[in-house]
């Protein structure tokens, strides 16, 4: 789910092994001209290489297919595939992060490439009260003077990001008002807003159905 901590994750593993996270963005290693963007991508895992043990976050790896079908032909592609096989010997670990399952290349996902697929849902109440609290204490707020249960008691549907951006409102308008934030400024910024998985409603129903049978829950 867009929002739901998924580059939280990758960056988490990395922090608890105490390992350097290295950001691999396709998006940079492609190129016009024959050969480069198998030159870029092997330089880069190279760098990887070095710096092992580490932890590889590839972020957006649907773009991955993309891209292919868009300027490669499908053979030339197997081949940057194929690189990720080397990294077990130099002990770098890999993550992906995806929004779009549909269009990631199936080839990327087989087992040997990536161990395990977990899906990130939205946050459940409990989680959105320690989403709120974070991110009141990020500002400088104490959380025990707000109602954090009452705000995730009212804010089903909504990702982590969109609970930030519902405090990060309140604070404005709050600050327009020239009064100090509470619960209430909170709630009214919550009520005026519709959540992703509400404007998308069908397309997180189909990633959830998706993820029910074929993925590991991330929770």
């Amino acid at each position: 789910m867009q929002g739901g901590g998924k580059s939280l994750a990758a960056k988490a593993v990395a922090g608890a092994w105490g390992v350097p996270l290295l950001r691999l963005d396709f998006a940079t290693l492609y190129n016009k001209y024959y050969g480069e963007t198998e030159r870029n991508l092997r330089e880069s895992l190279k760098t990887a290489g070095l710096m092992s043990p580490c932890v590889l976050w590839i972020d957006e790896i649907e773009k991955v297919g993309q891209r292919r079908r868009r300027w490669r032909p499908r053979q030339t592609y197997l081949g940057h595939a194929a690189h990720l096989d080397g990294r077990a010997q130099n002990k770098v670990f890999l993550v992906a992060t995806a929004n779009d399952n549909r269009s990631a290349a199936p080839e990327l996902l087989r087992k040997g490439r990536f161990d395990e697929i977990f899906f990130v849902d939205l946050p459940s109440e409990a989680v959105r009260k320690a989403v709120f609290e974070i991110h009141l204490k990020k500002r400088g707020l104490d959380p025990s003077k707000f109602d954090t249960l009452a705000l995730a008691t009212q804010s089903p549907g909504f990702s982590g990001s969109e609970i930030e951006q519902a405090v990060v409102a309140a604070l404005y308008s709050a600050h327009a008002r020239k009064e100090e934030l509470s619960t209430e400024h909170i709630k009214k910024e919550l009520a005026a807003t519709k959540p992703l998985s509400v404007v998308m409603a069908e397309r997180v129903a189909y990633l959830r159905a998706w993820a029910s049978t074929r993925t590991v829950p991330a929770e």
